[in-house]
């Protein structure tokens, strides 16, 4: 099979490691990849917004299978555009995404169908938004409605955090159009954990759990990224636990899209917060995680490509997919500055040698003069497998520290929490 993945961060060269570990796959590209992508696969420079190119490279490389990895393609509707032309793609189509892409619509979705989430007043006038938070107070959640690359989050800790956050995201617009509307979010607390699952319209079947780490700096401190590093399993969240949120939060919701007329098919990801009253839904996202999947699909033992299919196809519950006993945590290493302002074009040096249980997963690089350099926020997310989460995290941070680049900063408490 010839197979086109498009995206160009970790999520995509984790995906086309896994692919490339499949006997039926025998050529790999992706649109437009990173200098990791391009060890394994063709890199091929269309960008992931341009739906028609994407299509006309599809047709032309007689492509069995897209594989579609960022939130902003699927949100524009390239699943509806490429299913037009009866090409194989895999993720949701456009009114099945917008679970991701409009905060709103999310919780929306969980109040009629009775799924557990925070309480929440969605806001369209800044000093409205103002008023709520000092009638509610501090700790309390602003979410920009929209796609906000992962940083549209803060949880604010004091009432002038809140505030500052409102007037960014709605009257300095620092989140462009994403913040023209805002969620304001209870604030629950408890433990974490990203649960994804495949969908395919009907059959819902879930992922290995995995947890990420959001702050920046280590003792979960500082601004919100796009992810600092996750691990799998989360051996401290017991498995009646993962069965509850699958039962109270994935099933319905899968059931809640098919009464709404939407088909799903593709990932559900559900970030969930474990609380004392049960697991509650944080956000959805219409894709695999990032870094999530650099732990997740290591895990997996099935051909990811019957699974693709059989999602594709509507065929997924005829499918037994195992997973794997090891345990995998990937440590992510990324540019100084991150999550704000950050230099590109830095040189990136590897050992000689990685160990045979370690994968280094480029997200945010690309080649330059026949070297990888930095081209992004998160630059590498360095997976190690193992028997225990400690061996794992040994493991990862043996090779982080061999890999240099000027200003590279990672947290050092990666699967602390699972080491109790």
């Amino acid at each position: 099979m010839r197979v086109l993945v498009i995206g160009n961060g970790g999520r995509e060269h984790a995906i086309v490691t896994k692919l490339a570990q499949s006997k039926r796959v025998s050529q790999i590209y992706c649109a437009p990849g990173n200098a990791g992508t391009a060890i394994l696969a063709e890199n091929v420079a269309i960008g992931v917004s341009e739906q028609e190119r994407l299509a006309e490279f599809a047709i032309a490389n007689a492509i069995d299978l897209t594989i579609v990895g960022p939130e902003v393609p699927l949100i524009e509707g390239i699943v509806d555009q490429f299913e037009l032309l009866n090409l194989p793609i895999f993720g949701p189509r456009k009114a099945a995404a917008i679970i991701e892409g409009s905060k709103t619509f999310a919780k929306e979705m969980m109040q009629k169908y009775a799924i557990p989430t925070a309480k929440y007043q969605v806001f369209t006038n800044s000093n409205e938004a103002l008023a709520y938070v000092r009638q509610e107070g501090a700790p309390i959640v602003i979410k920009a409605d929209g796609l906000a690359a992962g940083k549209g989050v803060v949880v604010a800790q004091t009432l002038a955090e809140a505030e500052q956050a409102i007037v960014e995201a709605m009257d300095e617009k620092v989140f462009g159009d994403a913040g023209d509307q805002v969620v304001i979010e209870e604030y629950l607390t408890g433990q974490e954990i990203s649960l994804m699952a495949f969908v395919d319209g009907t059959t819902a079947i879930p992922m290995v759990i995995s947890q990420d780490h959001k702050p920046v700096f280590d003792g979960d401190k500082g601004p919100n990224t796009g992810g600092m590093g996750t691990y799998s399993p989360v051996p401290q969240i017991a498995d009646e636990i993962v069965q509850q949120a699958i039962d109270t939060i994935i099933y319905p919701m899968v059931d809640a899209f098919h009464q709404e007329g939407i088909v799903y098919k593709g990932v559900l990801y559900a970030g969930l917060m474990i609380t004392d009253e049960g697991p509650k839904v944080i956000e959805f996202n219409a894709r695999f995680g990032d870094p999530e999947t650099q732990v997740v699909l290591p895990r997996l033992k099935t051909d990811l490509v019957d699974v693709f299919l059989a999602v594709i196809e509507g065929r997924l519950g005829e499918l037994k997919i195992e997973w794997s006993d090891q345990a995998a945590v990937c440590v992510v290493m990324t540019s100084p500055g991150y999550p704000g302002s950050y230099p590109s074009g830095l040189e990136i040096t590897f050992p000689e040698q990685i160990d045979s249980h370690t994968i280094v997963i480029h997200a945010g690089t690309k080649e330059q003069d026949g070297k990888a350099v930095t081209a992004g926020g998160r630059v590498l997310g360095v997976t190690a497998l193992g028997s225990t989460i400690q061996e794992s995290q040994k493991r990862a941070y043996e090779t982080v520290e061999k890999i240099r680049f000027e200003g590279a900063h990672y947290r050092k408490d990666i699967a602390a929490k699972a080491i109790l």
